[in-house]
C-alpha cells in the first residue's frame, strides 16, 4: 500500500485522483467509452477499471477489496452492500437495464428462431454466464425456464465465469450458441461479427444494472465525479448505443 502511494506521488497523481472501478463484463466495452469520455472532461483523474461477474465483486467488496466504485449488472448486490454498510445508500444509482440476445457464429442455425434453437440437434453447447453470481446468466436461465427450453438446455450448457467468457466460448467455437449481453454484440470491435436475436424482456426478469460507490469510494471526490459523469446525458447516450435501455 505504501509502495503504491510512493509511485502515485511519483506520478504527479494524489490517491484522491484515482478511481477504481470493479464492472460488471457486460460493461466492457461501453465502459472504455464512459472512461474516454470521462478523461476529457478531467485530465486528472485516473480510472482503474477490473472487469468481472457481479457476484465476485460483491464478494471481493465485502471482504475489503480496495474498489471505490461498483457497477453491478443487477441491483441486489449494491443493495445488499448498502444494507451492510458496506456502500454509501446516497450513491445507488440505476444507470441502466440491460438485455439479453441469443448469440451464434454459425451460418447454418437460424437464430432467428429464437430460444427453440436450443434443441436443435445441430446445437451441441450453449454458453451462458454462470448464474449463481452473474445477474446475466440468471436471466439467460429465467428466460429458457419461461419459454420451456430448460430442460432441452441443460445438458449443453458451457458457463463462462462472466458474461465475457460466455461471449469468448462462443467467438472461439467453443459453443454453438450462446446467451449474452446485446451490450456485446453491439460494440464496435464485434459489430457485423455473428448474428443474434433479441431475447423478450418479458422472458426474464429485467436486468436492473446499478451502481454505488463503497465506503472508500464515498469518501474520494473522484470517484463521486465520475458517478455525476455517468447521470448526463453524454454518458446517457453512450450506454444508449451499447443497447442499455434507459431505466423506467
Amino acid at each position: 500500500h505504501a509502495d503504491a502511494e510512493i509511485e502515485r506521488a511519483e506520478c504527479g497523481v494524489r490517491a484522491e485522483e484515482e478511481v477504481s472501478i470493479a464492472a460488471a463484463s457486460d460493461l466492457t466495452f461501453c465502459l472504455e467509452e464512459l472512461h474516454r469520455k470521462f478523461s476529457e472532461l478531467q485530465p486528472r483523474i485516473r480510472i482503474v477499471v477490473s472487469n468481472g461477474s457481479s457476484g465476485t465483486f460483491f464478494s471481493q467488496i465485502r471482504h475489503g477489496a480496495p474498489f471505490d466504485f461498483f457497477m453491478s449488472a443487477d441491483v441486489q448486490y449494491p443493495r445488499r452492500l448498502v444494507e451492510e454498510k458496506l456502500a454509501d445508500p446516497d450513491s445507488l444509482f440505476q444507470y441502466a437495464i440491460g438485455r439479453i440476445v441469443l448469440w451464434t457464429m454459425r451460418t447454418d442455425l437460424e437464430v432467428e428462431a429464437g430460444l427453440k434453437l436450443v434443441a436443435d440437434p445441430k446445437v451441441k453447447h450453449l454458453a451462458i454466464a454462470n448464474p449463481s453470481h452473474a445477474p446475466y446468466g440468471r436471466a439467460a436461465k429465467a428466460a429458457l425456464e419461461r419459454s420451456g427450453w430448460w430442460d432441452a438446455a441443460q445438458p449443453k450448457l458451457v458457463m463462462g465465469e462472466n458474461i465475457s467468457q460466455a461471449r469468448q466460448y462462443v467467438q472461439t467455437a467453443n459453443a454453438d450458441l450462446g446467451i449474452i449481453a446485446l451490450s456485446l454484440v453491439t460494440a464496435p470491435s464485434l459489430a457485423g461479427i455473428g448474428r443474434y436475436h433479441l431475447i423478450p424482456e418479458t422472458l426474464h426478469p429485467p436486468i436492473e444494472q446499478t451502481a454505488v460507490l463503497t465506503l472508500r469510494g464515498a469518501r474520494n471526490p473522484a470517484a463521486r465525479s465520475f458517478l455525476a459523469f455517468l447521470k448526463t446525458p453524454t454518458a446517457r447516450a453512450i450506454f444508449e448505443r451499447y443497447g442499455f435501455a434507459r431505466p423506467k
